[in-house]
């Protein structure tokens, strides 16, 4: 079903939203994409007709099978255009969420498909994000992340996810923290969360603040890794 591009902002963001509670309610959407209650009511009840959402009254909305695979198939061509832009045009991790916003609504379906054969079928965005499968599906990973915000002093891991949200990705950019670096827990501050990491590589230190781990997903490895 070819959809609009609000329509597609709705699926993404209920999808995203629903990560964090299963029913979503129209405030936290309306709240998201920065729109009146009224909009979001109208847009609601044309999703629920086309099978995308169930509603529940006073609670709010949530995705059906069918929305939830057509979310992943969104995601699919959003993650496919992150890596075009990062391994074939330069972009930086922390500037390829925005322009493929902009190219994904104008992006078919027979163009994608082409872009993943010609990027060699890559499994993971720049962010470390699964990329689903062109039907909707996303393959089960065996091995199992963690939120760093998990991990006790003297861990060591390395960086595979990290969330899609622009302030975080400038702001460890400007750390130089990125994805599948090692790195070793070193101290945790228990005022404000924030924790003091040393890079296995480059043998320095630096400080994340206590806001961004649970955003940031690793796995652990041996000291002698």
């Amino acid at each position: 079903m070819k959809m609009s591009p609000n329509k597609e902002d709705y699926i993404k963001t209920i999808f995203s939203l629903s990560k964090e509670n299963d029913i979503v309610s129209n405030k936290d959407i309306a709240n998201k994409l920065s729109i009146s209650a009224a909009s979001v009511t109208d847009m609601i009840s044309r999703l629920v007709k086309e099978g995308m959402l169930t509603h529940y009254p006073y609670k709010g909305v949530k995705l059906t099978e069918t929305g939830i695979k057509t979310s992943n198939q969104l995601i699919r061509k959003h993650r496919l255009l992150e890596v075009f832009l990062y391994e074939k045009l330069g972009f930086k991790w922390n500037e390829v969420h925005q322009e493929a916003d902009r190219l994904e609504h104008a992006s078919s379906d027979k163009f994608i498909e082409r872009l993943d054969k010609f990027l060699d079928y890559p499994t993971h965005d720049p962010h470390g994000g699964i990329i689903p499968n062109a039907d909707g599906t996303v393959d089960t990973v065996s091995n199992t992340l963690l939120n760093l915000s998990d991990l006790e002093i003297g861990d060591h891991f390395l960086v595979r996810e990290v969330s899609d949200d622009e302030d975080l990705l400038n702001y460890l950019h400007e750390k130089n923290f990125s994805l599948n670096k090692n790195y070793e827990l070193k101290e945790a501050d228990s005022y404000d969360g924030s924790i003091t990491l040393k890079d296995i590589q480059t043998d320095t230190m630096l400080t994340i603040s206590g806001k961004a781990l649970s955003q940031i997903k690793v796995s652990l490895l041996s000291p002698n890794d």
